[in-house]
């Protein structure tokens, strides 16, 4: 079903175009399914109808999510605390661990701008933060495992590198080192979820956070923590107040401030709880339609294999150049294309109607379940001619009406 999956899904994401648009974002920011906008207004009328009491129904849609969750993350039991960012969800962890004790963490210098920049801050007020090379990937499980020691509250990587969608092996390995020094382990999946098959439950010592924003379609406002079994001893600094919504009837006193056990504590506040009514229908049409992460890993590869060989193929000049010593097996979502250049490559693909992103010295290129052949192809295509244009240093061609 792989190669005709594009036909049968392009007629449900009309709202978007995405058979008229060349949407290479797919690493980023994937269309939504039609339904999407049906779980948006339904949001506003349990509001209208029902004013304060729409909180029942949002819980119940909340619950949906975290059910859509567990099925891509492969842990029907796992236990999640819901956010609308994955930078609150790590500050309420971090804000939990004993950083007085043990005022150490080690990440890689690959990560995310959300941890990246947080640790950056964090090492300004005296933390020691150790940054390991995060290439290459297939040893990174292996040097950040050597990097923990007894002053390590806690070790966080990535799945999946958000620059050249590396995939990051043997984190089973490195979840048993942190558990025999007595660290944490977090583990940022979102670059994996929707695109590579991720178990959640292969690693139940460590906790895992992640979102729905890119590959499962889901939009803004639906990330999640998923807390292991352990998490019942710690006590978030930075807690909200849905933390002790089942008690709030309680008469509350001096004493500590309490936590309900397991990722209830790592509850935040009022939030918007449209991004859970299409969330809800996007995890219902994914269900509906087949859309495994096994299935979504099939397409994906033989997108991937399809733009690889198309570049492959071009006549570069020397512009641009792709990591040829990675087998496909070992990427994840979308093309890494490193050239000096990227900013302007991605300038001059969004002239011809391509829409695709950069970071850094990295042109990335993202396919999604609902692109043709013949749409991979055409965006090729405008790669090659604009590879051509700054060859020849002449102006380049643009196009009215570019999306």
């Amino acid at each position: 079903m792989t190669g005709d999956l594009a036909a049968y899904l392009a007629p449900h994401y009309t709202m978007f175009r995405v058979s008229e648009r060349l949407l290479l974002t797919g690493h980023s920011h994937q269309a939504w399914p039609d339904v999407a906008l049906d779980g948006q207004l339904e949001a506003f009328h349990d509001a209208a109808l029902g004013v304060d009491a729409k909180w029942g129904r949002a819980m119940d849609k909340a619950e949906e999510v975290r059910a859509g969750f567990r099925r891509v993350l492969d842990d029907p039991a796992a236990d999640l605390a819901l956010g609308s960012s994955t930078h609150e969800l790590v500050i309420r962890f971090l804000s939990s661990l004993p950083l007085g004790d043990r005022p150490r963490l080690v990440t890689s210098d690959g990560e995310f701008h959300t941890l990246r920049r947080q640790l950056d801050r964090l090492a300004e007020e005296g933390l020691e933060v150790v940054r390991v090379p995060a290439e290459p990937a297939g040893s990174l499980s292996a040097r950040l495992a050597e990097a923990v020691d007894d002053r390590t509250a806690a070790v966080l990587v990535s799945a999946v590198m958000y620059e050249t969608a590396a995939i990051v092996p043997e984190l089973e390995a490195l979840a048993d080192a942190c558990d025999r020094r007595g660290a944490q382990l977090l583990v940022d999946a979102y670059h994996a979820l929707g695109v590579v098959p991720f178990s959640a439950a292969a690693i139940p010592s460590a906790w895992v956070v992640g979102g729905g924003y890119k590959y499962l379609q889901l939009g803004e406002g639906n990330c999640f923590l998923r807390v292991p079994p352990h998490a019942a001893r710690f006590r978030p600094v930075i807690t909200g107040w849905f933390a002790e919504f089942a008690d709030l009837a309680a008469e509350t006193g001096p004493d500590a401030v309490a936590y309900p056990p397991g990722a209830q504590a790592f509850s935040g506040a009022t939030y918007d709880p449209t991004s859970h009514y299409r969330a809800a229908r996007v995890f219902g049409f994914f269900a509906e339609h087949g859309l495994t992460p096994d299935l979504l890993r099939l397409v994906s590869q033989r997108q991937l294999a399809r733009l690889c060989a198309r570049f492959d193929a071009m006549d570069t000049g020397g512009l641009i150049s792709r990591d040829t010593g990675t087998p496909l097996a070992g990427v994840a979502g979308f093309l890494a294309l490193r050239s000096p250049h990227a900013a302007r490559l991605r300038d001059g693909l969004t002239a011809r109607g391509v829409l695709a992103d950069s970071r850094g010295h990295m042109l990335r290129l993202g396919p999604a379940p609902y692109l043709s052949d013949d749409q991979l192809d055409a965006a090729m295509d405008a790669l090659e001619a604009e590879l051509a244009a700054m060859r020849a240093n002449r102006p380049i061609p643009r196009i009215s009406g570019a999306a």
